[in-house]
């Protein structure tokens, strides 16, 4: 998804740039799904699959000359998510009233951060679409992990207009810490359940649970999974959050 902050802009101006982005998309090898316009602050999200960020940059740059402020990875469910799942007009757009993207994004953070506050997180890093964080306690990560969902489910039922949806992964190890910043097969481990992950849903790796056992939480064992850039299948176990579930872990 790449991020545009434009001014003073106009659902039309946005349209023939889409119009012409859609034009030149083949010869970089993009598609350009669908787009958001919030005229309110003047961004424009753009949804785009792509092979790297260079070649939406290219595309961008060729066909009208807008370059994306940023651009991040993100799974399409998840801005989805985050911008709400409309119905597109023919040009491809979907109109956001007064700063959706950004309230959204804005109540995702807070949540996570009040969770990560109350069960001993830290946060490592801001992703674009997600927050990394890292914790001594399994089972703190698990009950931040819960806490999270439990809220956001709130969320849903107070706000049935623009539901927000999350994965979460966990895995445990002893990652590389360099630059304040997190590195190593725990990490990436971690970052490939979330992807693999439903939304709503917990997977955390077979470690997690284990390192669990006793500790009033609930899992279900999904068996081995297929992850990207892991030569074996992965054990993984979806964490039962809901209220139900936990009042039966006691």
């Amino acid at each position: 998804m790449d991020i545009h902050e434009l001014g003073d802009v106009t659902a039309e101006d946005v349209a023939k740039a889409h119009v012409a982005d859609l034009e030149a998309q083949e010869k970089y090898g993009v598609n350009y799904l669908k787009y958001w316009v919030n005229e309110n602050c003047g961004k424009v999200f753009c949804l785009v699959d792509a092979p790297n960020a260079e070649a939406a940059h290219s595309c961008h740059r060729e066909a009208h000359g807008l370059v994306a402020r940023k651009i991040i990875e993100i799974q399409p469910e998840l801005a989805d998510g985050f911008l709400g799942d409309v119905q597109t007009n023919p040009a491809g757009a979907a109109l956001l009233p007064g700063g959706g993207a950004d309230a959204l994004l804005g109540v995702h953070d807070t949540i996570v951060r009040d969770a990560l506050s109350a069960l001993g997180g830290r946060e490592v890093k801001h992703t674009g679409d997600g927050i990394m964080a890292s914790f001594v306690s399994t089972a703190g990560a698990v009950r931040c992990a819960i806490q999270i969902q439990r809220e956001l489910a709130r969320h849903e039922k107070a706000n049935p207009e623009r539901p927000l949806k999350v994965r979460v992964g966990a895995a445990a190890g002893e990652p590389v810490e360099q630059h304040n910043d997190l590195f190593g097969s725990t990490v990436q481990l971690a970052a490939r359940l979330c992807a693999h992950a439903q939304p709503e849903q917990i997977l955390v790796a077979n470690a997690v649970a284990e390192l669990c056992i006793g500790k009033g939480l609930l899992f279900e064992d999904l068996g081995e999974v297929v992850l990207k850039g892991f030569g074996r299948p992965v054990r993984a176990h979806a964490v039962q959050w809901t209220g139900e579930a936990l009042q039966t872990a006691g």
